[in-house]
């Protein structure tokens, strides 16, 4: 009688057991180095010119490089409207800067960064945005050096130039 009576709880230890060492051989501890990223964005890429720029009341021109799975972002605005105090509109010019990492799923760009210096140094304060970063675009198509982007926050387009190829030699993070 006795037995039955703990049957219950060696059951419950049973599976408790089990249930570790499935995770035990199923979560592995992942590589301590950074992703590969997507061999086709790799490289320094520009965009030159936004369309119909002399029309817009702001607009802002993107540098991007891009190495393994990293992203590094300057912004360069232009703005006839003065969103900031004087001290940082700066005539209607600036430059913003941003580091992080992107992915690609489907026909998706998705960037995870954070404001910086210009030195890719995080930024805490000062002029203009401070925070992260987090932009999706739809990748609407690409060659060996040109990338046409669209922003799936405010569905202007991007059309990036490769300006310099980038090898992706992966880093210890």
């Amino acid at each position: 009688m006795r037995i039955i009576k703990h049957y219950p709880r060696l059951r419950f230890l049973y599976i408790i057991l089990f249930t570790f060492s499935i995770l035990q051989l199923a979560c592995s501890p992942r590589p301590n180095i950074q992703g590969k990223g997507e061999a086709f964005m790799q490289g320094v890429w520009n965009e030159d010119s936004v369309a119909f720029s002399n029309k817009l009341n702001n607009y802002t021109q993107h540098h991007f490089k891009i190495t393994c799975d990293s992203i590094y972002i300057d912004l360069e605005t232009h703005s006839k409207v003065n969103f900031y105090e004087d001290s940082c509109y700066n005539n209607g010019i600036w430059k913003e800067y941003a580091k992080g990492v992107y992915a690609v799923k489907g026909d998706t760009l998705f960037v995870g960064a954070t404001f910086t210096h210009a030195n890719y140094k995080q930024k805490i304060s000062g002029c203009y945005r401070i925070g992260r970063y987090d932009k999706n675009f739809l990748i609407k198509s690409k060659t060996a050096d040109t990338l046409l982007l669209e922003s799936l926050s405010d569905r202007r387009e991007i059309k990036l130039s490769l300006k310099e190829k980038v090898t992706c030699v992966q880093k210890e993070l």
